[in-house]
């Protein structure tokens, strides 16, 4: 038998991965972390897309659930370089009329931009507010017996309704329809659907509990910082090196697996029970994005000058508008007026451009694998509210679904956030044993793992937690 180096080995470096070796390894293991492609980082990557000197980042881009993170703030990762830079407003959202709803830190200042629905806004958001801490706890925790059960249950009666009626029962006008609906586009569900507003819920209270900030120098400073607590830790990491089955891995007491469902199926096909590979592969993803990163010129010319003070832009109009965007990747059509996610880095971290450039980044919605070429539609909704945007590319970088997946082999079709997460797959991911397999030693401790999507590594300290109490 081979002699065992490794207590653990963790196939993939996204946040989820580095997040459980970088636990482990602060517990006494071992730990090699294998990645196949060349560079770190999973969905925590920025590159030269455009030009030359203009920093991009491949997939996420604003992350308030990474600076609320119970997992990041227990690491002092601050220490290891990373700086979190908040945007003088985390949202805003324009319409035709000229003017933009600005969701602002403070709670009172963003209701008052609302007209008649500020003190709806207000019992809305204040709850979520006020309890957040203890309400993360529960929410960023694998099934489990509420730990604040009064908390969980006042935003568990009104998340697991549809964004649409939700908004139209608590708010009466436009504006406050129009920026929750934007909200609930994070959570990629149809907005009738059930639980389509607990995205909005969350991130809403995010936005004014932590902010939505970016990371100075791009999301590539969240992967460097743990891989460099990896490694001070005694970690090893070691990138170009595709894992193609379990049994090609050195010994190690345990394997942690920051893979799709389907990626875990194809890698432990001789060692993992017929069935569990079965459930494995019923596992539903949902639909993909296609995204724009461009070189600018200039700052976007925004005709709603407040949407300047923003780090996020939601372009989509009204929430009926939205809605219509949103249904349409589930009816397997594009949408002709997509619902549009913008974030405008280069506004408050100047390192990612050339003095006087700038760059932004967008996406929207579209059926699985889709080829459709989505830039014209994406640049339209960015000119509807802007016009003259178009005179300000430099250069564009596009990427479609299948792009998306042959860059990051987790975003199955396009899908970003590791599967659909709705009322039946939400806490269930991807089978009701969470990150456990019927293989002892053996984790799923990707997105696909409760609680899912973002980037929080939650996912992956969950997994190692698992590790741990079994395996010691």
């Amino acid at each position: 038998m081979a002699e065992r180096r490794w207590d653990a080995i963790v196939v993939g470096s996204g946040p989820n991965g580095l997040t459980a070796a970088v636990t482990l390894a602060r517990h006494g293991w071992r730990v090699q972390v294998l990645e196949a492609e060349d560079e770190i980082g999973g969905g925590v990557r920025s590159s030269e897309l455009t030009q030359p000197g203009f920093l991009h980042d491949v997939c996420s881009a604003v992350h308030p659930m990474a600076v609320a993170s119970p997992a990041f703030n227990g690491l002092a990762l601050d220490q290891r370089g990373l700086t979190w830079i908040h945007p003088a407003a985390p949202l805003a959202h324009p319409l035709d009329d000229g003017t933009a709803v600005v969701i602002e830190r403070e709670i009172d200042a963003t209701a008052d931009g609302l007209g008649a629905d500020r003190d709806a806004y207000r019992r809305v958001m204040a709850p979520i507010v006020s309890h957040w801490d203890r309400l993360l706890d529960d929410v960023l925790a694998p099934p489990h017996v509420p730990r604040h059960p009064l908390i969980m249950a006042d935003f568990g009666r009104r998340a697991i309704r549809s964004a649409s009626r939700f908004a139209h029962a608590r708010f009466s006008g436009t504006r406050a329809r129009a920026v929750f609906a934007g909200l609930a586009g994070h959570s990629v569900l149809p907005l009738d659907r059930p639980y389509s507003a607990a995205a909005a819920l969350l991130l809403g209270g995010a936005a004014h509990a932590v902010g939505w900030p970016m990371p100075r120098g791009g999301a590539v400073r969240i992967a460097s910082a743990l891989a460099s607590m990896l490694q001070s830790a005694g970690g090893d990491i070691v990138t170009g090196c595709r894992v193609s089955a379990l049994e090609d891995l050195p010994p190690a007491r345990a394997i942690l697996c920051d893979v799709s469902p389907r990626g875990l199926a194809r890698l432990g096909r001789r060692r993992l029970p017929a069935g569990y590979i079965a459930k494995l592969e019923r596992y539903r993803y949902g639909p993909g994005v296609f995204k724009v990163d461009w070189a600018l010129s200039s700052p976007i010319p925004w005709r709603a000058a407040a949407c300047g003070r923003a780090g996020t832009v939601h372009l989509g109009g009204t929430l009926e508008e939205i809605a219509e965007a949103e249904a349409a990747p589930w009816q397997h059509r594009v949408a002709e007026r997509p619902f549009v996610l913008l974030a405008q880095p280069t506004l408050f971290d100047q390192t990612r451009a050339p003095a006087g450039a700038h760059i932004a980044w967008a996406y929207c919605h579209v059926p699985p694998s889709c080829e459709e070429d989505m830039t014209a539609r994406i640049e339209s909704q960015v000119e509807r509210f802007a016009p003259g945007f178009r005179s300000c590319i430099r250069a564009r970088h596009v990427r479609a679904p299948s792009a998306l997946q042959a860059d990051n082999e987790n975003l199955v079709g396009g899908d970003i956030t590791g599967g659909v997460m709705d009322w039946r797959q939400s806490a269930v991911r991807p089978t009701w044993s969470g990150c456990r397999t019927p293989v002892r030693g053996l984790y799923l401790c990707s997105a696909s793992t409760p609680p899912g999507g973002g980037v929080h590594g939650m996912c992956g300290y969950h997994a190692a937690q698992a590790a741990l109490t079994d395996l010691r």
